[in-house]
């Protein structure tokens, strides 16, 4: 389904506003939106939200054989459906645009940009590795889902713990966590996606985290993915305005310290998390 046009009052009052750097929320145009992460009871279950847009992640893991071209890594694998309980304007079964678009980037950012090493997830080279699905449930729609999908991602797989795994010859043992401390997974760094939202009126700034009328009314996205490390991982602009390299070494300066901003967040609330809990942590 097609989603509702905005009426003409409202484009004309929030063209006006951001024209003047005002935003209906009362943000700055370079601030996001409060992120919040809550972990549930189990190990790689992740619920994030920026504002009134809210993204659950869980990781499940499974040992399986790996394929024959790629015998010595792990699988990765990341699924993602957005239902009508996210927005009315989407359907079971029919992937809008915006929907493959979010699949695509997740796919990205956290699989391909080698976040998470794959040959730790090896358990006996062409027999046997761990394999990480990743499920992302959309809740609720209220603009720039994919910036809050990705950090639930990121966070559930620094939040995972695998089971402990001996091998002895060509047998695999693999531990309770009451007989041993699950491990952590091998994580090489955090990407966060910072996406900024252009209009058609050259003459109006840019803004970062959209919401969902900003998204709407916007005449491109721009999508960065970055660490704290000012490492650019992706960098997605499909199609929209066009816009000067000096606008976009601007906009990149200001997605790196919203990136450290954010990986001290994530850091700070997985030691919290990880203080209340009765798991031992190797």
């Amino acid at each position: 389904m097609r989603p509702p046009s905005p009426s003409i009052p409202e484009k004309e009052f929030t063209y006006e506003a951001l024209k003047n750097s005002l935003r209906l929320d009362g943000r700055d145009q370079l601030e996001l939106r409060t992120p919040t992460i809550t972990f549930g009871p189990e190990l790689g279950w992740v619920e994030c939200s920026f504002g009134r847009t809210r993204v659950i992640a869980h990781i499940e893991s499974k040992m399986v054989k790996p394929p024959p071209e790629r015998p010595f890594e792990g699988i990765i694998t990341i699924h993602s459906e957005i239902s009508p309980m996210a927005s009315v304007d989407y359907e079971l079964g029919r992937p809008s645009e915006e929907e493959v678009t979010i699949t695509r980037m997740l796919d990205k950012v956290l699989r391909r940009s080698d976040a998470i090493d794959k040959e730790s997830l090896c358990i006996l080279a062409g027999q046997r590795v761990w394999h990480l699905r990743l499920t992302i449930h959309f809740l609720t729609d209220a603009g720039n889902m994919l910036d809050c999908a990705c950090l639930a991602g990121i966070v559930a797989f620094k939040h995972f713990r695998r089971p402990e795994v001996e091998v002895i010859g060509e047998e695999v043992i693999i531990h309770s966590p009451d007989e041993r401390a699950p491990v952590p997974l091998a994580i090489h760094h955090m990407p966060f996606c910072i996406t900024f939202a252009f209009f058609p009126d050259p003459a109006t700034r840019p803004v970062v985290d959209p919401c969902l009328l900003e998204q709407r009314l916007s005449a491109g996205l721009l999508s960065i993915a970055l660490n704290a490390q000012r490492e650019i991982c992706v960098m997605q602009k499909a199609g929209g305005v066009p816009t000067a390299p000096d606008e976009i070494l601007r906009l990149l300066n200001v997605a790196v310290n919203l990136a450290k901003d954010l990986n001290k967040l994530v850091e700070a609330r997985l030691q919290e998390d990880w203080a209340g809990r009765k798991v031992e942590v190797r």
